[in-house]
């Protein structure tokens, strides 16, 4: 089936991944690399940040939970700490590559695991980031937000909401994400899987699925 339409994950792939926003937090307080990290491994699906991504809790709830996750793996760290650092960079290179899509007729989507903090899907933390992160994500036919849909990924249902949106059948569709875990399922659904590792890395496999030639955008 030819691939039609492109889907992306917007934190780790449109901008920089919140993951080394957290190791610098972690530096600046001297607790172990990748400490916010195991604190949202505890209970996968239950814990503070996946019910904070499904907005099954508010913000102060998260703030409360967060600290008391992070004190039981024996260090403090408030939620809304975390989630101050949240808002990654824009890659501009991956902006241009949305426009070239779009000019050469392909469909984009966006699956976005997110929370209800910030302004808009992205949760930018200023008036300005938001005017940025707005003008991107209206490059998009679709958005599909965990915060407002209540699923997050890896649930298949999120990919599914996503793909009939868009019109189009899972086989038609290349998925980008910097998580294996939220690669897999799009996989076993019949997308083209991308885990992303790095902006140049990304759109050269990207052209790779597509078929075009590297430096296309």
């Amino acid at each position: 089936m030819t691939l039609t339409t492109v889907i992306f994950d917007f934190g780790g792939v449109i901008t920089s991944s919140p993951f080394e926003a957290f190791n610098r937090l972690e530096a600046e307080r001297g607790l172990p690399r990748d400490f916010i990290r195991r604190v949202n491994a505890l209970e996968r699906d239950g814990n503070a940040w996946a019910r904070f991504e499904r907005a099954e809790i508010d913000g102060a709830a998260f703030d409360a939970i967060f600290a008391a996750e992070a004190r039981a793996l024996g260090h403090e760290l408030r939620g809304a700490d975390v989630l101050a650092v949240l808002a990654g960079d824009i890659r501009p290179r991956m902006v241009a590559a949305l426009d070239w899509l779009k000019a050469h007729g392909y469909a984009l989507g966006c699956i976005t695991n997110n929370v209800p903090t910030g302004t808009g899907a992205g949760m930018a933390q200023t008036a300005e980031k938001a005017a940025a992160v707005a003008a991107i994500l209206a490059r998009f036919d679709h958005v599909v937000e965990s915060s407002k849909v209540g699923v997050r990924k890896p649930d298949p249902a999120i990919y599914r909401m996503a793909c009939e949106a868009l019109g189009v059948a899972p086989a038609e569709c290349v998925y980008l994400d910097d998580l294996g875990i939220n690669c897999k399922p799009a996989a076993a659904m019949g997308m083209a899987a991308i885990k992303v590792a790095g902006e140049e890395q990304a759109l050269r496999d990207l052209a790779d699925a597509l078929g075009i030639e590297h430096g296309a955008f």
